[in-house]
């Protein structure tokens, strides 16, 4: 297969996040999220022969469906990718051993706290694990379970969500653990803010909003424009109505699904009431719901009706661009931060840009307060 010129770090970049480009194997240590229906064979390929690192996203596929998966990606691309399994996924355990099966490089537990036993299991077959890490508690014990790295995700992304913002979790996990590489997700549209990451000792960092908008990506258009209309206080998380029936938040921008949601738990926790239905359950109608809500919208394009799920950086994206555009965009941007707080460690002034990713001429790295 012809191989793409990958889109290359910069001497300033590598110097930093040099941990995890030796992790992931890769020139650009940028991760596109595992995002179910929207992160295929394709994208993932396009993303790793970029440079970066592409996830396929497992959702709850079926178990042949996510084996061609994989086996359709190594075709695309001889670069290493992920592949992403939600732990409370009706098929998890199936797509675990498909993983260890298929001597995949690198896989990640995301949904919930996967078993010491799971995660041993899957570094036997020789994959590189990363877990997430929604608090400090579970960084401890995935770290102390055998997890090769971290991804601390905060609130602010979008999907299935923890309770606590990227910026507390830094002070949290990122400045507190040293053990593993730790990449950080959550709210991140701009290289700017992957270049302060990588400064505060982040390896990488992992977006999903800002890639959803790419050419590349197979997202219905409609899906699409309703991403580079929102503003970030549109995409907002979901309630919880009792304790219970937990459901893991999710968020998203609010359309009918959200309504729709709100209904389908009032009448679960009636069932609950009666004892018509058990826990377990009805925490799985919750994903199913959300599975097939989401196909509506990033497949079919039914974006009043389908779920909307995004990050709150929805409110950057604004503009469908090539997926080498956008990964050259954030180097040049990360690059020139680190320009930036080097003038400033020297004593100098660095100008003020005002100008955003409207298509306008901006100095790359230099936003509104100098970085």
């Amino acid at each position: 297969m012809a191989k793409q010129e990958i889109v290359r770090s910069t001497p300033r970049l590598s110097r930093l996040w040099q941990a995890g480009q030796d992790f992931l194997g890769v020139e650009l240590p940028i991760m596109c999220g595992a995002m179910t229906w929207i992160s295929e064979p394709k994208l993932v390929s396009q993303m790793s022969d970029l440079g970066a690192f592409g996830v396929l996203a497992a959702g709850n596929m079926p178990p042949a469906q996510f084996a061609a998966s994989i086996d359709e990606t190594r075709a695309l691309t001889d670069r290493p990718f992920g592949a992403n399994i939600i732990v409370i996924a009706p098929n998890y355990q199936a797509h675990l051993d498909i993983i260890c099966e298929q001597k995949l490089s690198h896989m990640f537990f995301a949904g919930s706290i996967p078993r010491q036993s799971e995660v041993q299991k899957a570094k036997d077959s020789g994959a590189k694990v990363i877990c997430f890490a929604s608090t400090d508690s579970i960084a401890r014990r995935m770290i102390d379970y055998g997890a090769d790295a971290l991804v601390l995700e905060g609130s602010e992304a979008g999907g299935h969500i923890g309770h606590v913002s990227t910026t507390v979790l830094l002070q949290e996990i990122l400045f507190r653990f040293d053990e593993v590489p730790i990449f950080i997700a959550g709210g991140i549209a701009d290289g700017r803010m992957i270049g302060h990451l990588c400064l505060m000792g982040a390896a990488g960092a992992q977006l999903g909003t800002r890639f959803v908008v790419a050419e590349e990506c197979g997202a219905h258009a409609r899906f699409k424009q309703v991403f580079m209309k929102a503003r970030s206080r549109e995409a907002i998380s979901t309630p919880q109505y009792s304790s219970k029936l937990p459901v893991v938040a999710v968020r998203a921008l609010h359309n009918e699904a959200m309504e729709e949601f709100g209904r389908l738990q009032l009448t679960l926790l009636e069932k609950l009431r009666a004892g018509e239905i058990t826990r377990p359950e009805a925490q799985y109608e919750v994903e199913y719901f959300w599975v097939g809500s989401l196909r509506r919208a990033a497949v079919d394009g039914e974006v009043e009706t389908g779920s909307l799920m995004a990050g709150q950086s929805v409110g950057l994206v604004n503009r469908v661009q090539p997926l080498r555009e956008i990964l050259t965009e954030l180097v040049a941007e990360a690059d020139g931060a680190l320009a930036a707080v080097e003038t400033r460690l020297r004593g100098g002034r660095v100008a003020n840009a005002e100008a955003g990713r409207s298509g306008q001429a901006r100095a790359p790295g230099v936003g509104r307060h100098g970085v």
